[in-house]
This record gives structure tokens, C-alpha cells and sequence, in this order.
């Protein structure tokens, strides 16, 4: 074997053993985990109940048709201690696997619309009539880093 395909062959072999440590240098302490939305709602003044009759009907049927479609992984409610008139009294929690299962999350909504309320017309109706016991404050998407 001549000179030149030996160098070669170290050049590669080393250049392997680099990107090796390279990659492990750029190794994180984290990986990303699943994609969770938080809206915050407050409830209207002793309209609290009635919300909540909604969402343990329809709210949750659509979570329950979510889920077994695969769209997302988990629903939660939380109630909150407000602390002034502008702060949520209710987080209400959907967790996604990743920032991929939002892709066509419009036509997944729309197709358990038609299929809990009728149509899509029907569930902006709802929509609309909810107004009047409770306000949407925000809400916040964001994922969870599992440590190392």
C-alpha cells in the first residue's frame, strides 16, 4: 500500500474520531419533550358552575375525540386562586407530543366540531354564547425540556 492511500485512510479515520467528540460536545442536557397549551380563562361572577357544566360536556368530549384520533396526548383543568380582577381562575391544559401534532390542527378541530356540536357553525355559535359566562384571557404554547 503506498503513502498516499494510508494518509488518506488516517485523515478519515480521524476526522471520524473529531466529528465524534464534536457531536458530543454539542450534546445537551435536555431533550425536547411534549407541547403543551395553557389558556387562561377567567369566569364571570357566580357564573363559575355553569362553565364548568360546559366544560365537563362539551369541552370534554372534544379533549376524549382528541385523544382517540391521536391528536393530543392529555387534557387537564386546573382551577386557580385569582389574584385581581384580570387573572385567570381557570388554566385549561392540552398537551400535544410535539410541535409536529399541531400541523392541520384547523381541520382537526373543524372535524370534531361537526362531529360534537353538528358543525362548525354551531360550535362559533357556542362559542359566541360563552362570552357571557367567561372571559379568555390568553393563552400560551410551550414545551417541556426533559433533563438528561
Amino acid at each position: 500500500m503506498s503513502i498516499k492511500p494510508r494518509l488518506c485512510a488516517a485523515a478519515a479515520l480521524a476526522s471520524f474520531a473529531f466529528m465524534s467528540l464534536a457531536a458530543r460536545a454539542d450534546d445537551h442536557a435536555y431533550t425536547p419533550g411534549s407541547v403543551v397549551n395553557v389558556s387562561r380563562i377567567r369566569t364571570v361572577d357566580g357564573k363559575f358552575d355553569d362553565y364548568m357544566k360546559w366544560i365537563a360536556g362539551t369541552w370534554k368530549q372534544e379533549q376524549e375525540a382528541g385523544k382517540k384520533a391521536g391528536y393530543i396526548l392529555s387534557y387537564q383543568v386546573l382551577q386557580v386562586e385569582p389574584r385581581g380582577p384580570d387573572d385567570a381562575d381557570l388554566l385549561l391544559m392540552i398537551t400535544y407530543k410535539n410541535w409536529a401534532a399541531l400541523d392541520g390542527a384547523l381541520a382537526q378541530q373543524d372535524a370534531i366540531s361537526k362531529q360534537i356540536e353538528g358543525s362548525v357553525a354551531a360550535a362559533n355559535q357556542s362559542q359566541v354564547g360563552r362570552a357571557s359566562i367567561r372571559r379568555v384571557l390568553g393563552s400560551a404554547t410551550m414545551q417541556a425540556l426533559d433533563l438528561k
